[in-house]
């Protein structure tokens, strides 16, 4: 089966860029050097976050524009995103359980790695208009979602790999994706909290070593119960619901017709 969503050059031009921007914007904290005049502006955040949201806003026009989505294959997008938006609040504040991440596995695994990514930020995005959760930190989960999401469309074998060896390729790609998803939009938020706790916040006279060990102490403090709960959700969900969801998700993408492109009859047709 070929992936629904093809990333013309100007979607995989913005992708990448939204992607550099991105590792830059969440990692720069760890590199930057205390003599760096980057490094003296981590309550500039909340700036570099508005203008990561424009770039990822362009990323899903430019794949929806470009890649030739036909109204059904629209339709499934918007409605897979809301159906992950709305599973999302489900368990919220329980241990980091949230349902959506399975259904994020899956749709990546069946619909490929381009609609993916547009599938993961807009869920994010959906979510967050639906529980009053836009902040600043919303830019970064959608990268990270859009990642997530992305990472299993570009998993081996979608063609010919089935039955439990793909379930057990999925739910370990989930289980690690993510601890991945919760350590990235940690390191974006933990600039935000400097001197809040001064043992584990991010220090810009520091250096990358001791900004490091900051960050892995605030992570096992503050996330490694969410991200393990996250995780462990992700995998019962995937193996328990995992077989039946696949076969409604690839008899959905036939029905779709992705691949058909939209024509209209001359006025002598």
């Amino acid at each position: 089966m070929s992936d629904p969503v093809r990333l013309g050059p100007r979607s995989l031009a913005a992708l990448l860029l939204v992607s550099a921007v991105g590792v830059v914007a969440i990692g720069w904290p760890l590199f930057a050097p205390p003599s760096s005049r980057i490094a003296s502006h981590a309550q500039d955040a909340p700036w570099l976050f508005a203008g990561l949201l424009v770039l990822l806003v362009a990323v899903l026009a430019a794949t929806i524009s470009e890649s030739g989505l036909g109204p059904k294959a629209v339709a499934m997008l918007g409605v897979l995103a809301a159906t992950g938006a709305a599973l999302r609040p489900v368990g919220a504040g329980t241990a980091g359980i949230e349902p959506m991440f399975f259904l994020m596995v899956l749709s990546g695994r069946v619909l490929g790695p381009g609609f993916g990514f547009t599938l993961g930020s807009l869920t994010l995005f959906t979510s967050a208009l639906l529980t009053g959760g836009v902040g600043p930190w919303l830019p970064f989960q959608m990268l990270a979602m859009g990642w997530f999401t992305m990472g299993a469309g570009l998993l081996p074998g979608p063609e010919r790999l089935r039955g439990r060896a793909e379930l057990a390729l999925l739910a370990v790609y989930g289980f690690l994706a993510a601890f991945a998803y919760g350590t990235v939009v940690d390191l974006a938020g933990w600039p935000l909290l400097s001197g809040t706790a001064s043992n584990i916040a991010f220090d810009p006279d520091a250096g990358p070593a001791a900004n490091l060990a900051r960050f892995l102490a605030y992570s096992l403090a503050t996330a490694m119960g969410w991200n393990l709960g996250r995780a462990l959700c992700t995998v019962v969900l995937t193996l328990a619901l995992g077989p039946a969801l696949l076969r409604a998700l690839r008899r959905a993408t036939r029905r779709a017709a992705f691949e058909t492109a939209v024509t209209f009859d001359g006025p002598g047709a």
